[in-house]
Protein backbone atom coordinates (compact mmCIF):
# COMPACT_ATOMS: atom_id res chain seq x y z
CA UNK A 1 0.00 0.00 0.00
CA UNK A 2 0.82 3.53 -0.23
CA UNK A 3 1.61 5.96 2.09
CA UNK A 4 1.23 9.72 2.06
CA UNK A 5 3.57 11.75 4.00
CA UNK A 6 3.64 15.20 4.34
CA UNK A 7 5.85 17.18 2.07
CA UNK A 8 7.50 19.34 4.76
CA UNK A 9 8.64 16.29 7.04
CA UNK A 10 9.66 14.75 4.28
CA UNK A 11 12.04 16.85 3.13
CA UNK A 12 13.33 17.94 7.06
CA UNK A 13 17.25 18.09 7.11
CA UNK A 14 17.62 18.35 3.09
CA UNK A 15 15.63 21.44 2.57
CA UNK A 16 13.48 22.16 5.29
CA UNK A 17 14.53 22.98 9.04
CA UNK A 18 12.32 22.35 12.23
CA UNK A 19 9.67 24.85 13.32
CA UNK A 20 10.93 24.07 16.97
CA UNK A 21 14.17 24.44 18.09
CA UNK A 22 15.43 23.57 21.28
CA UNK A 23 17.66 20.67 22.87
CA UNK A 24 16.38 19.19 26.29
CA UNK A 25 18.07 15.81 28.24
CA UNK A 26 15.49 15.88 31.15
CA UNK A 27 12.19 13.86 29.93
CA UNK A 28 9.98 15.62 32.04
CA UNK A 29 11.07 19.01 30.36
CA UNK A 30 10.85 17.58 26.98
CA UNK A 31 7.30 16.50 27.18
CA UNK A 32 6.26 20.17 29.27
CA UNK A 33 8.10 21.60 26.45
CA UNK A 34 6.41 19.99 24.04
CA UNK A 35 2.76 20.69 25.60
CA UNK A 36 3.66 24.32 25.72
CA UNK A 37 4.76 24.36 21.98
CA UNK A 38 1.31 22.53 21.09
CA UNK A 39 -0.78 25.27 23.29
CA UNK A 40 1.04 28.45 21.89
CA UNK A 41 0.23 27.54 18.34
CA UNK A 42 -3.28 26.34 19.21
CA UNK A 43 -3.77 30.00 20.98
CA UNK A 44 -1.73 31.56 18.08
CA UNK A 45 -4.10 30.25 14.61
CA UNK A 46 -7.33 30.46 17.15
CA UNK A 47 -6.66 34.49 17.83
CA UNK A 48 -4.80 35.54 14.77
CA UNK A 49 -7.29 33.91 12.39
CA UNK A 50 -7.89 36.40 9.28
CA UNK A 51 -4.08 37.71 9.80
CA UNK A 52 -3.21 35.48 6.98
CA UNK A 53 -0.56 33.89 9.48
CA UNK A 54 1.60 31.27 7.34
CA UNK A 55 4.12 29.98 10.01
CA UNK A 56 5.03 29.76 13.36
CA UNK A 57 8.48 28.94 14.94
CA UNK A 58 9.43 28.90 18.26
CA UNK A 59 13.49 28.87 19.36
CA UNK A 60 14.64 28.16 23.17
CA UNK A 61 17.37 29.28 24.57
CA UNK A 62 18.50 29.50 28.53
CA UNK A 63 17.25 32.56 29.09
CA UNK A 64 14.34 33.20 26.31
CA UNK A 65 11.52 32.04 24.69
CA UNK A 66 11.63 33.44 21.20
CA UNK A 67 8.36 33.18 18.75
CA UNK A 68 8.67 34.23 15.53
CA UNK A 69 5.41 34.69 13.41
CA UNK A 70 5.35 34.87 9.54
CA UNK A 71 2.23 36.97 8.18
CA UNK A 72 1.23 38.33 4.84
CA UNK A 73 -0.38 40.96 7.36
CA UNK A 74 1.73 42.46 9.90
CA UNK A 75 -0.18 45.77 10.55
CA UNK A 76 -2.88 43.88 11.87
CA UNK A 77 -0.66 41.96 14.17
CA UNK A 78 1.50 44.64 15.15
CA UNK A 79 -1.13 47.15 15.94
CA UNK A 80 -1.03 51.16 15.91
CA UNK A 81 2.30 52.16 17.86
CA UNK A 82 2.86 48.39 18.63
CA UNK A 83 -0.25 47.97 21.06
CA UNK A 84 -1.76 44.42 19.54
CA UNK A 85 1.96 43.11 19.43
CA UNK A 86 2.42 44.15 23.10
CA UNK A 87 -0.84 42.92 24.22
CA UNK A 88 -0.15 39.61 22.21
CA UNK A 89 3.12 38.76 23.92
CA UNK A 90 1.54 39.35 27.34
CA UNK A 91 -0.81 36.70 26.26
CA UNK A 92 1.50 34.84 25.31
CA UNK A 93 3.55 34.82 28.52
CA UNK A 94 0.46 33.89 30.41
CA UNK A 95 -0.35 30.85 28.04
CA UNK A 96 2.92 29.74 28.88
CA UNK A 97 2.75 30.38 32.66
CA UNK A 98 -0.44 28.05 32.56
CA UNK A 99 0.58 25.49 30.39
CA UNK A 100 3.75 24.94 32.42
CA UNK A 101 4.09 22.90 35.32
CA UNK A 102 7.27 24.22 36.65
CA UNK A 103 7.09 28.00 37.18
CA UNK A 104 8.45 30.14 34.52
CA UNK A 105 12.05 30.62 35.96
CA UNK A 106 12.64 34.70 36.62
CA UNK A 107 15.50 35.10 34.13
CA UNK A 108 13.17 33.37 31.33
CA UNK A 109 11.66 36.22 29.23
CA UNK A 110 8.98 35.53 26.04
CA UNK A 111 9.93 37.34 23.14
CA UNK A 112 7.89 37.50 20.25
CA UNK A 113 9.03 38.47 16.28
CA UNK A 114 7.05 39.30 13.29
CA UNK A 115 8.27 38.76 9.85
CA UNK A 116 6.50 39.96 7.31
CA UNK A 117 5.38 37.42 3.92
CA UNK A 118 6.67 39.75 0.78
CA UNK A 119 4.59 37.41 -1.46
CA UNK A 120 1.28 36.17 0.06
CA UNK A 121 0.92 33.81 -3.58
CA UNK A 122 3.78 31.71 -3.20
CA UNK A 123 2.44 30.85 0.43
CA UNK A 124 0.69 27.67 0.91
CA UNK A 125 -1.18 28.90 4.00
CA UNK A 126 -1.72 32.25 2.95
CA UNK A 127 -3.78 30.85 -0.29
CA UNK A 128 -5.71 28.33 1.83
CA UNK A 129 -6.80 31.21 4.46
CA UNK A 130 -7.91 33.14 0.87
CA UNK A 131 -9.74 30.39 -0.17
CA UNK A 132 -11.69 30.05 3.01
CA UNK A 133 -12.31 33.74 2.84
CA UNK A 134 -13.81 33.34 -0.71
CA UNK A 135 -15.97 30.42 0.72
CA UNK A 136 -17.30 31.48 3.74
CA UNK A 137 -18.60 34.62 2.06
CA UNK A 138 -20.96 31.93 0.16
CA UNK A 139 -18.76 32.42 -3.21
CA UNK A 140 -19.02 29.73 -6.00
CA UNK A 141 -16.61 27.29 -5.13
CA UNK A 142 -15.27 26.76 -8.73
CA UNK A 143 -14.72 30.09 -9.15
CA UNK A 144 -12.80 30.31 -5.99
CA UNK A 145 -10.80 27.48 -7.26
CA UNK A 146 -9.79 28.93 -10.69
CA UNK A 147 -9.36 32.51 -9.36
CA UNK A 148 -6.56 31.44 -6.48
CA UNK A 149 -4.93 29.15 -9.45
CA UNK A 150 -4.90 31.77 -12.07
CA UNK A 151 -3.74 34.24 -9.39
CA UNK A 152 -0.90 31.95 -8.12
CA UNK A 153 0.51 30.30 -11.06
CA UNK A 154 0.88 34.04 -12.52
CA UNK A 155 3.52 34.95 -9.78
CA UNK A 156 7.42 33.98 -11.48
CA UNK A 157 8.95 32.10 -8.79
CA UNK A 158 5.93 29.60 -8.73
CA UNK A 159 6.11 26.54 -11.20
CA UNK A 160 3.16 24.91 -10.13
CA UNK A 161 -0.16 24.66 -8.09
CA UNK A 162 -2.75 21.86 -6.68
CA UNK A 163 -5.77 23.21 -4.63
CA UNK A 164 -8.52 20.45 -3.38
CA UNK A 165 -11.51 21.05 -1.54
CA UNK A 166 -13.66 18.38 0.23
CA UNK A 167 -17.01 18.49 2.16
CA UNK A 168 -20.40 19.15 1.13
CA UNK A 169 -19.22 21.93 -1.86
CA UNK A 170 -22.35 23.89 -2.59
CA UNK A 171 -24.39 22.53 -0.06
CA UNK A 172 -24.93 19.43 -1.94
CA UNK A 173 -26.20 16.39 0.08
CA UNK A 174 -23.33 14.35 -0.43
CA UNK A 175 -19.75 15.33 0.27
CA UNK A 176 -17.16 15.07 -2.33
CA UNK A 177 -13.73 16.08 -3.38
CA UNK A 178 -12.73 18.66 -6.34
CA UNK A 179 -9.64 19.03 -7.28
CA UNK A 180 -7.41 21.83 -9.66
CA UNK A 181 -3.87 21.56 -10.94
CA UNK A 182 -1.35 23.08 -13.02
CA UNK A 183 1.88 23.24 -13.52
CA UNK A 184 4.12 20.34 -11.97
CA UNK A 185 3.68 18.99 -8.22
CA UNK A 186 7.12 16.23 -8.12
CA UNK A 187 6.43 15.51 -4.40
CA UNK A 188 9.05 12.58 -4.44
CA UNK A 189 11.89 14.95 -5.61
CA UNK A 190 13.15 15.98 -2.02
CA UNK A 191 15.07 18.80 -3.02
CA UNK A 192 11.73 20.36 -5.12
CA UNK A 193 11.03 23.54 -2.69
CA UNK A 194 7.08 22.11 -2.26
CA UNK A 195 4.97 24.12 0.09
CA UNK A 196 1.97 23.11 1.95
CA UNK A 197 -0.77 23.80 3.83
CA UNK A 198 -4.67 22.27 5.01
CA UNK A 199 -7.09 24.87 6.03
CA UNK A 200 -10.74 24.51 7.32
CA UNK A 201 -14.02 26.75 6.18
CA UNK A 202 -16.18 26.65 8.34
CA UNK A 203 -19.71 26.72 6.42
CA UNK A 204 -23.94 27.13 7.43
CA UNK A 205 -23.67 23.21 6.09
CA UNK A 206 -20.72 22.50 7.40
CA UNK A 207 -16.81 22.28 7.28
CA UNK A 208 -15.31 22.27 4.30
CA UNK A 209 -11.61 20.83 3.89
CA UNK A 210 -8.56 22.73 1.68
CA UNK A 211 -5.63 21.50 0.93
CA UNK A 212 -2.72 23.17 -1.16
CA UNK A 213 0.46 22.46 -2.63
CA UNK A 214 2.67 25.45 -4.28
CA UNK A 215 6.15 24.09 -6.16
CA UNK A 216 8.58 26.94 -5.95
CA UNK A 217 11.56 25.77 -8.07
CA UNK A 218 14.43 23.23 -7.16
CA UNK A 219 16.72 24.14 -4.24
CA UNK A 220 20.45 23.44 -4.70
CA UNK A 221 23.44 23.69 -2.10
CA UNK A 222 24.37 26.81 -3.67
CA UNK A 223 20.58 28.26 -3.45
CA UNK A 224 19.70 27.52 -0.50
CA UNK A 225 17.15 30.52 -0.30
CA UNK A 226 16.56 30.13 3.45
CA UNK A 227 17.63 33.21 4.25
CA UNK A 228 16.68 35.20 7.36
CA UNK A 229 14.42 38.29 6.88
CA UNK A 230 14.49 41.19 9.45
CA UNK A 231 11.62 40.72 11.51
CA UNK A 232 8.79 43.64 10.75
CA UNK A 233 8.52 43.70 14.43
CA UNK A 234 11.01 42.76 17.16
CA UNK A 235 10.28 42.56 20.69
Amino acid sequence: MTHTVHPYVHRLGIIRDWKSRWFTSDKKMYRENIKIDEMIRRFLMKRLRGTHTSGIEIERSANELRIILSTARPGLVIGRSGEHAATLRKELTDVVRKASEHSLPAGKQVKFDINEVRQPETNAAVVAYMIAEGLEKRMPFRRVLKQTVEKVIAVREVEGVRIALSGRLGGAEMSRKEEIKKGRIPLQTFRADIDFAHEQAYLPYGVVGIKVWIYRGNVYAGNQGTKRLQPAYKN
